[in-house]
């Protein structure tokens, strides 16, 4: 499934309350343009039999009290599986177009960033995404669609 195909998936699945639709319509541009720079339609994702993520905190190898919260994206089942956390049987791996991964990441708090592994059998070199530039991004967007001039974050 193409990018503008998962787009158009994640507007017809968005529950219909009149307002979802055109809030996805409107960040569209922003997810796209991410998109569009990562190599894979679709990533593996690791997540709990509870449907949640699953999710690794990174501590700052010189600064241990910094730490992030970042989900990983695989490439392909074979590299998903072969993650560590991917032997616990309370773990699976799902394909999750990645449209969609950006999307939810927007929504999830608790997550700085995702790491999208790009070359089968390479996870120690990865495209990280963290998910305050998506969202300096879409604000962009979205100040672009209501006229509003953006202004650039570092003006002072």
């Amino acid at each position: 499934m193409d990018i503008q195909q998962q787009i158009k998936t994640l507007i017809d699945n968005a529950p219909q309350d009149g307002t979802t639709p055109a809030a996805i319509e409107a960040i569209a541009p922003a997810l796209k343009l991410i998109a569009e720079q990562l190599k894979h339609p679709e990533y593996y994702i690791l997540q709990t039999l509870e449907q949640n993520w699953v999710m690794t905190t990174l501590s700052h190898r010189t600064q241990p009290d910094v730490s992030k919260n970042v989900i990983y994206a695989f490439p392909t089942l074979k590299d998903a599986t072969a993650a560590p956390y991917a032997k616990d049987p309370q773990v699976i791996s799902i394909p999750v177009p990645v449209i969609h991964i950006l999307f939810q990441m927007v929504a999830m708090q608790t997550v700085d960033s995702i790491v999208f592994f790009e070359i089968s059998g390479n996870s120690g070199a990865g495209t990280e995404v963290t998910r305050q530039d998506l969202q300096n991004l879409i604000q962009v967007h979205l100040q672009k669609l209501q006229g509003v001039p953006a202004v650039p974050p570092n003006i002072a």
